[in-house]
């Protein structure tokens, strides 16, 4: 590590760093815990040593210093990850090194992009106040966007000049610079020998509102351009800047830079669809409010978002395109285990427009009554297939069926389908059946894609503790002896782990399997709860089979010593965590866990040799 990583770690609080990516909450005297931005869980295992400036997650095993956390989560490398810790902290950056020329020249290019997209923005503001932005001054007025809101979001106007921007910005950069900006377009030429050419370059933007969009740090990375003119001619009424290599439009949530402060404080994200109602909402007070920019989430975008929450209320356009999108992003969010509520707004309006007709107050009404997604999502099946006829239950059942699928949690899937059976009038025992039926029907589609393996997904060990657990080709005695075994083996590991074990040594089976497993009775169907569809999927096709694999009673009772070998890596793992992130390496309590590791390796050599 250089001398001046060195004093940047020295100085940087990785609370603080780590912090503003994540929620945290003080654990201890110097010991800060929150969920883990590396993979998913619903209790938080992420642990950050105030004193130590280490982190370490139990779940995934993840660790390092505040270097490794911004590495990873902003995919630098190392000395991007000092420069950018450096940054945070306000140290002053040295010259950088690079460890080859394409390094240097890729950086190089990121910094002049950078710097053309922030001073594109502060032309794009000089020219609103300008004569020619008169119109687009009116536009924004008559939106009800306040001087304050112009000034904060740095809203700006594109002149009706296709050379305007280029003749200001050539002096920053060449060519082939500007064309990757994204901030202008050029038309193809032959050259003669019939490899077309790019030709001359000209304004990308013109006679158009200019809305910034920024990264998680707040440096302008692209824009969003809404036009001013009427008619025919007008072109499309927004239009975003195209991928480059500061931006791809799946990868950002307008507002977040300003907004990820309040949603760690308010405990929940206001997802809105465009920037006009994101601006309208945040500068009424509402500020854990972000936009997708009229698309429907990404998994890049949840991963963002998972950071800061996992509780989203959603206020879609009341269109259909809104509909639809809201539709798509709750699927999205649901998979990924998100608590989802739905803003469904009076008059069929826009965030935008409600607020500035209704009033903040009725908006904060508005989110506080909002509806469950399961709900929601009833209530659009009932009024896309309104009526009680056979046709348009079926309709309105296949509808809801993908999204009760989707949901994790067991409790909050079967009360999804009761509520609908009960309000589409179906037995919701038919309804039931129907959902494992179509959950069954996709098998060949998911096997494909596991290349026929239905334990795909599954660790060796994982696959072998299920058909082993489910093995009904044995004597009811031969059964009982088996899931007595699994039992006391729970029963001890809860005393010696103190935790749950199950969660981090069967971690790629869903939470409660082992339950359900050794408390079924022989034959009984198991109701499988993966984390996805695919794994639900795939959960149920290795009951399905369990039965048709055969072997001895003497090979079912090895579970119980793997079991035990997996169980013991996993507590070693913990303790020696537990012993790295300790502030004094010689006390007492730090010598008796050292001694306890010794002792688990031992019995694990044993195990192992069994």
């Amino acid at each position: 590590m250089s001398d001046f990583a060195q004093t940047v770690k020295q100085q940087a609080d990785i609370v603080k760093v780590i912090g503003g990516y994540i929620r945290l909450r003080k654990a201890g005297a110097q010991n800060y815990s929150g969920l883990c931005p590396f993979h998913k869980e619903k209790s938080p295992s992420f642990s950050v040593h105030a004193g130590r400036q280490f982190y370490h997650c139990f779940g995934c095993g993840q660790s390092g210093d505040v270097f490794s956390f911004v590495g990873k989560i902003e995919n630098l490398s190392f000395p991007e990850s000092v420069r950018t810790v450096a940054q945070k902290c306000g140290i002053p950056l040295p010259k950088r090194e690079y460890n080859s020329p394409e390094e240097a020249a890729e950086a190089s290019q990121r910094r002049k992009l950078l710097d053309l997209h922030e001073a594109a923005a502060a032309w794009f503001q000089e020219q609103l106040q300008s004569p020619e932005g008169a119109l687009a001054r009116e536009y924004l007025a008559g939106r009800g966007v306040a001087p304050e809101a112009v000034k904060l979001f740095r809203l700006g106007y594109a002149p009706d000049n296709f050379n305007a921007l280029r003749e200001r910005l050539s002096p920053m950069a060449d060519a082939e610079t500007l064309r990757a900006s994204g901030l202008f377009s050029w038309k193809e030429q032959g050259d003669g020998t019939g490899a077309p050419q790019p030709g001359r370059l000209y304004d990308r933007f013109r006679k158009r509102v200019m809305f910034p969009i920024c990264n998680e740090s707040g440096k302008v990375i692209a824009f969003t351009a809404r036009t001013l003119d009427t008619g025919d001619k007008a072109g499309p009424k927004y239009i975003n800047s195209p991928e480059t290599p500061l931006y791809s439009k799946g990868q950002v949530l307008f507002n977040l830079d300003k907004a990820k402060a309040q949603i760690r404080a308010m405990e929940f994200a206001l997802l809105v669809e465009g920037q006009m109602d994101c601006i309208s909402v945040f500068m009424r007070g509402i500020q854990n409010v972000i936009a997708t920019s009229g698309t429907a989430f990404t998994e890049q975008q949840v991963a963002l978002l998972r950071r800061q929450t996992t509780n989203v209320v959603v206020n879609f356009d009341p269109d259909a395109a809104g509909a639809n999108a809201a539709e798509k992003s709750i699927s999205l969010l649901t998979e990924e285990g998100f608590t989802i509520k739905v803003v469904t707004l009076d008059g069929g309006l826009d965030p935008d427009r409600f607020i500035r007709e209704r009033g903040v107050e009725a908006y904060v009404a508005a989110i506080r009554g909002a509806r469950r997604q399961s709900d929601y999502l009833i209530d659009r099946a009932r009024q896309s297939f309104p009526g009680a006829s056979s046709d348009a239950k079926i309709k309105a059942m296949n509808y809801l069926l993908p999204h009760i699928r989707r949901i994790p949690q067991k409790l909050e899937r079967d009360q999804f389908a009761h509520d609908a059976a009960q309000k589409l009038g179906i037995d919701s025992a038919v309804l039931r059946e129907e959902i494992r039926q179509a959950a069954l029907k996709r098998q060949d589609h998911i096997e494909a894609q596991n290349n026929g393996h239905a334990g795909a997904g599954l660790m060796a060990f994982e696959k072998f503790f299920i058909e082993a657990a489910c093995n009904d080709q044995k004597s009811p005695q031969e059964y009982e002896e088996l899931h007595a075994n699994l039992r006391e083996f729970d029963q001890k590991m809860r005393v010696d782990a103190r935790t749950d074990w199950q969660q981090e040594v069967l971690q790629n089976l869903p939470a409660g399997l082992f339950e359900q497993l050794v408390s079924r009775r022989q034959n009984q169907d198991i109701e499988t709860t993966g984390a996805t569809e695919e794994q639900r999927i795939l959960l149920r096709k290795v009951f399905l089979e369990a039965g048709e694999h055969t072997r001895t009673h003497e090979q079912d009772l090895e579970i119980v010593k793997d079991l035990e070998i997996q169980a013991l890596k996993w507590t070693i793992g913990q303790k020696r965590a537990v012993v790295d992130m300790a502030t004094d390496r010689n006390s007492i309590e730090n010598i008796r866990i050292s001694q306890e590791i010794l002792q688990l390796e031992r019995k694990l050599r044993e195990l192992e040799c069994m």
